[in-house]
């Protein structure tokens, strides 16, 4: 083991400090990554404050990280020292049950292992990317192409890959009407990613003060859902919906404005269930669906797709200094779009 500063919790009421973690040495199929930007995802708000259950601390969060390798094992074939390299949700899976083996790590029959908050393969509680360096296991670590910064590729390892697989899954693309739930840090990737597939593609926010930053971003209309007349005039109208937020919604009217066949897909959090009238089904064959994250595989088709359209996230980028700050202007909702930690101010 060997130790590293890091800025994380001590409980779910204190402010993130400074702090030391330790990292495992590096093993034969290890890559050390020194890490450069770690993105800020509403969900390590959400672990750090023990919204979704107890934690284990000091916890060290963080799982959009981008870096450079600086030590590789005896055994890595798929990464060298110098290398632009990510990090995302999930530094391990059983790599045996019958979803690890179709690639679907994500969907691991026995859990993968998450990046933070999770259990290493020596027993102790993963730490995140908040931090100067981090271990992982080749198999986990992705390939950042060149056309990407490493600052703006950050938010792609969660908030990118976390709109893009559902997009490909459900055949966002040409002849496609796709409909964007929400324009913050997922919404706006989805928006991107949707447009760049050459979908048709409208935002459903709350109200019309990002409209703008929608149709900038590439989205054809603009809709405020604080509208009622917005769900009378986009009824039966989407191929596909892609709810990012994590409000409490009311089913039965987005799903309305699906098509014969379409599908409504939540990729947000709300912290209290989903209900809808089994009518609403039956009446145009719908269906809802939920989504989380994607495959390493698909990961790294996600990344270079983006390189490929130059597609980054809209980033600020904050000092470590900064980050107790920004957990609450995200809570405010105001930033555009995504927060990202320059790890070089982590003395």
């Amino acid at each position: 083991m060997f130790t590293i500063n890091a800025y994380g919790a001590t409980s779910a009421t204190e402010p993130l400090v400074p702090m030391t973690i330790e990292r495992r040495d590096v093993g034969p199929r290890d890559v050390l990554i020194e890490i450069k930007y770690t993105g800020i995802c509403h969900s390590d708000i959400h672990h750090t404050r023990s919204d979704w259950g107890p934690v284990s601390y000091p916890v060290a969060p963080g799982h959009e990280i981008a870096g450079v390798v600086t030590a590789t094992g005896s055994e890595v074939t798929e990464h060298a020292v110098g290398d632009r390299v990510g990090v995302g949700c999930m530094v391990d899976s059983c790599r045996e049950c019958d979803e690890c083996r179709k690639g679907n790590e994500q969907y691991c029959l026995k859990t993968h292992t998450f990046t933070y908050g999770g259990v290493d393969r020596d027993g102790r509680p993963t730490q995140g990317g908040y931090a100067t360096h981090i271990v992982v296991d080749q198999d986990f670590v992705l390939k950042i192409p060149e056309g990407i910064g490493l600052d703006e590729a950050a938010p792609l390892l969660c908030a990118g890959i976390t709109t893009y697989s559902p997009l490909t899954h459900w055949g966002a693309g040409p002849g496609k009407k796709v409909a964007i739930v929400g324009l913050g840090g997922l919404g706006h990737m989805a928006v991107k990613l949707a447009h760049a597939m050459g979908a048709e593609v409208t935002v459903l926010s709350q109200s019309l003060k990002k409209q703008d930053d929608g149709l900038r971003l590439g989205a054809d209309h603009y809709y405020a859902i604080s509208d009622p007349v917005t769900f009378e005039k986009l009824a039966g109208t989407f191929d596909l919906i892609v709810n990012t937020v994590s409000a409490n919604l009311d089913l039965d009217a987005y799903v309305s404005l699906l098509t014969v066949d379409g599908t409504f897909v939540n990729v947000g959090a709300p912290a209290e269930p989903l209900s809808i009238n089994a009518w609403t089904l039956f009446m145009g064959r719908r269906s809802v669906a939920g989504s989380v994250i994607g495959s390493i595989r698909e990961t790294q088709e996600m990344l270079d797709f983006c390189a490929e359209h130059r597609l980054g996230a809209e980033i600020e980028v904050i000092p470590v200094e900064k980050i107790n700050e920004a957990y609450e202007r995200v809570l405010a909702s105001d930033v555009r779009y995504r927060f990202v930690i320059d790890i070089s101010t982590l003395a």
